[in-house]
């Protein structure tokens, strides 16, 4: 039906053709990419199998991209801010910003969109030949980055693909790529130090081992006649280890635990993190309340990835039925164990809520943009490589799809500008709300769903507070461990009308 490698190579193409506005500055910047790609299936077929030779019509339909976060001191009131612009982030809200004009072509046009009605007046449900799969060019921040490192794994300063059908484990460990990290290492400034310094993923298996063909369980595992891989270092790649090789380390995640919760043990090597927590992503000196991207995909995976305003037009919540990975640090178990392992306590949900069977596969496509691709190709190139500040948002939507923002709002706002309403990104709190009553506005009364007809709404926070039973799925989530730990914003964030 449908293969990692297609996903990603699809994501990859569509983001070559976006303008240049927005993306890294070449050789400096590097950035991170997050999709949702639109899969059709044939109408006498049931739901998405990849491993099924089905032909799917593909699309994406929403892209983000984006490394940075605003720190608290820098939140608004107005709802006119991005708190978070992560790739993963931005490509959902990029998504609800689609959901938003199939909902309007549905309900106001009267035209064909990817709903159908629904059993109530003025609710909408999935066409069922379709589904979104998820796709990032890395794992996501947090508790899904916290992934072991094998005693056998090389550990250079630099990401290197080796070919083990031609290679023996031990051979081309000193190439002159090797030698100029160990001389970038020595520098305490460089970006490769730094990394040292920091933990971040440097070398992984998936750089090591091919991936041919997408499996639900994840990327294909080596065997001993492709791999060049000893029956032990088979086992441990594997997962079938037998105490040959030990976790030595852990590639480490830059957001923090929850303040007041349990924290990290801190200690050397692999006890540096404990798993399954909550984690906020890291501002520089200022701390941001917005959690990491692990953790929001885990509630999108029960709470729908459409959030509470648009639930209100919805009979079921939007999930996705699959999360692609690009190729990058990577380990099946932590994926799962971030994405649903933590939700699978969560019992009783409001009808059509529930905790998703996720399919988590990688690609072996690595982006081109990516700090791996960006670090390899500049070589000894002066200066430093640095995040890029700008983050993109698009979605298949008829006008003005393309939404270039920095430090939250769009590109080339002035302090002047700032409160205006040409100094809002179009995915920002305040313009999806603009963009939810606009819709409202133009059903007739008489069609309207029930939840916004009963009672007189007038905030933001009111109207996501009507959508009861979002919020009582939300609620049930937050009873469980670790969810209860979540940071929300206190109420006078969501006060504008």
């Amino acid at each position: 039906m449908w293969t990692a490698d297609e996903i990603a190579q699809l994501c990859y193409a569509h983001y070559v053709k976006l303008p240049k506005q927005g993306k890294p500055e070449p050789n400096r910047e590097w950035t991170l990419l997050a999709a949702v790609v639109k899969i059709q299936t044939p109408a006498n077929q049931a739901c998405d199998t990849p491993d099924k030779q089905i032909q799917v019509t593909k699309e994406v339909v929403s892209m983000g991209t984006g490394t940075k976060c605003i720190g608290q001191s820098k939140m608004r009131e107005s709802g006119d801010i991005l708190n978070d612009s992560h790739a993963e982030v931005i490509a959902r809200r990029s998504f609800q910003r689609y959901i938003l004009h199939q909902l309007h072509v549905a309900a106001v046009l009267k035209e064909d969109s990817i709903f159908l009605p629904g059993t109530q007046r003025g609710l909408w449900r999935l066409r069922p030949d379709l589904s979104f799969v998820f796709f990032s060019s890395h794992t996501p921040c947090g508790d899904a980055s916290i992934i072991p490192k094998l005693e056998f794994e090389e550990q250079p300063c630099c990401p290197v693909i080796r070919n083990w059908a031609n290679n023996s484990p031990g051979e081309g460990s000193e190439t002159l790529e090797g030698s100029r990290n160990k001389r970038s290492c020595e520098d305490p400034d460089s970006p490769v130090a730094k990394k040292k310094r920091l933990g971040t993923p440097a070398g992984s298996l998936s750089d090591c081992v091919a991936h041919h063909g997408a499996q639900e369980s994840g990327p294909a595992k080596p065997d001993a006649s492709s791999s060049g891989l000893t029956k032990e270092e088979l086992d441990a790649v594997n997962g079938t280890a037998s105490g040959s090789f030990k976790v030595v380390d852990i590639y480490r995640t830059g957001a923090k635990c929850v303040p007041g919760e349990t924290g990290d043990l801190g200690k050397p090597g692999a006890a540096y993190h404990q798993v399954g927590l909550l984690r906020v992503k890291p501002g520089r000196g200022d701390r941001t309340c917005s959690m990491s991207c692990s953790d929001k995909i885990a509630r999108w995976n029960v709470l729908g990835c459409q959030g509470a305003l648009l639930m209100h037009f919805l009979e079921k919540p939007i999930y996705l039925s699959a999360v692609v990975i690009g190729q990058c640090p990577y380990s099946q178990e932590a994926m799962r164990r971030a994405l649903t392992g933590r939700c699978q306590e969560t019992l009783v949900l409001p009808r059509g809520f529930g905790v998703q069977e996720l399919k988590i596969q990688q690609s072996s496509l690595l982006f081109e943009q990516s700090r791996c691709a960006v670090h390899r190709k500049r070589g000894d190139s002066p200066g430093r490589l640095v995040p890029c500040g700008a983050a993109i948002s698009w979605s298949a939507v008829p006008q003005q799809p393309l939404d270039v923002t920095a430090n939250g709002f769009p590109q080339g706002t002035t302090k002047k500008e700032i409160g205006s309403p040409r100094a809002r990104s179009r995915i920002s709190k305040v313009e999806l709300f603009r963009s939810f009553q606009k819709l409202l506005s133009c059903i007739a009364e008489d069609e309207r769903p029930d939840s916004v007809r009963v009672q007189k709404l007038d905030t933001y926070q009111e109207y996501k507070e009507a959508a009861s039973a979002y919020q009582e799925a939300w609620s049930a989530l937050r009873r469980v461990q670790p969810f209860s730990s979540w940071i929300r914003n206190p109420p006078n964030y969501h006060q504008f009308k």
